[in-house]
């Protein structure tokens, strides 16, 4: 597409989407990515409109189509910033006074975080890492008087876990994952061995097959960082391996078998065909284990919908046993209709996930970053319909 250039709008980074975001600015995010994509995942309150380098702007069929006139204040985004680039100019030539293209588009997006602190009754010090994008949680555990922390549930992006313990004075001695994650690429055992500290995860991961050393953790057992006690529950259904993790006697993070709002699925390593083995173990796991901690105990999952009432980017999730009790229906069923309604609603499958649950078992690796950005696109899919 032949330009002129008349105007020049801005470029910002998703990061700096983040902020006009959260600042409460007003303005109207479009995303021209095709109807499936953005369907499937795009940024809450943006909206769509196609665009594509090969289409030329026919500007009052724009106006007519989104509303926008020439002074009001558009931000475009695409999967890479290349097709809202060409919007963004179009735009600005046609008069718009106010353009700005996120220059590194969803993928940027994909990267962005927040770091929170969680409010707990007891004595540890607990920061949610949120990956805005996709909706997962990890966490940094601590002994706020000795500044001993430990992270778990790490996502690619190692050095958010890292700069959100700088800043709090605390050192990461030891990592955790709850298990073999499926949708996202684990940066655990990254930043165990940049770090030179232990890497651990539940014993019962040893049946997947891993292809790395680990510092297992037996049913029950402890480890410490400074006074804080972290003790690994076993929880398996949404994998055979899945450990929780209780913090003291106040919180409980529990990767992807417990939710704010759902349950894990299960079929993702049983199969479709054995939905049912992996939800009868997820049924045990809650009632037997999690259900069974006391009514004040801090739920924090590993996920939570970008989409849903539960996500406030910036905000703890959390829930606690009491509430899910309480709240969430599915937990008031028997152990028979609950084995049937998980295996009978079987969410689409995360993208990518056969080659990113290789790649966390240390069978594969990524090609280079680019492979490891394109691997991650997409929402997280880890709950049960």
């Amino acid at each position: 597409m032949a330009r002129t250039a008349e105007r020049t709008p801005d470029e910002i980074s998703a990061e700096r989407l983040k902020r006009r975001l959260d600042s409460g600015e007003e303005f109207t995010l479009l995303d021209t990515r095709s109807a499936s994509d953005f369907e499937g995942w795009h940024i809450p309150g943006a909206e769509h409109y196609r665009f594509t380098p090969e289409r030329d702007l026919d500007v009052e069929a724009f106006r007519s189509e989104t509303g926008l006139e020439r002074d009001d204040s558009v931000v475009i985004i695409c999967a890479k910033g290349i097709s809202s680039q060409y919007l963004a100019e179009e735009l600005a030539d046609a008069g718009y006074e106010s353009v700005s293209n996120v220059a590194d588009g969803m993928k940027g997006w994909s990267a962005v975080y927040d770091a929170v602190d969680v409010e707990t009754p007891g004595e540890a010090a607990i920061v949610q890492i949120q990956r805005r994008a996709k909706g997962c949680l990890g966490y940094l555990v601590a002994d706020p008087d000795s500044g001993a922390a430990a992270a778990v549930d790490v996502s690619r992006h190692a050095e958010e876990y890292q700069q959100a313990a700088n800043e709090r004075g605390w050192a990461i001695e030891r990592v955790l994952d709850t298990h073999v994650h499926a949708d996202h690429i684990s940066g655990g055992r990254m930043l165990a061995d940049e770090l030179g500290v232990p890497y651990h995860l539940g014993e019962r991961v040893a049946e997947r097959d891993v292809a790395f050393e680990y510092e297992p953790l037996a049913r029950n057992e402890t480890v410490g960082v400074g006074d804080i006690d972290i003790k690994a529950l076993f929880t398996p259904g949404h994998t055979s391996g899945m450990a929780s993790y209780l913090v003291g006697d106040e919180a409980v993070l529990t990767g992807d078998t417990l939710f704010v709002d759902s349950v894990g699925r299960t079929e993702l390593q049983f199969g479709d065909s054995d939905a049912a083995s992996g939800a009868e173990m997820l049924y045990d796991s809650l009632h037997g284990t999690l259900l069974a901690e006391p009514d004040s105990v801090v739920v924090l999952p590993g996920h939570a919908d970008p989409a849903s009432a539960a996500f406030d980017p910036g905000t703890e999730v959390s829930t606690t046993v009491r509430q899910l009790r309480t709240n969430l229906s599915l937990l008031d069923y028997d152990r028979e209709t609950f084995t049937e309604y998980i295996a009978d609603n079987v969410p689409e499958k995360p993208p990518n996930y056969e080659r990113v649950i290789a790649i966390n078992r240390g069978q594969s690796a990524p090609e280079d970053d680019e492979e490891a950005i394109e691997l991650e696109l997409g929402p997280n899919r880890c709950a049960a319909e």
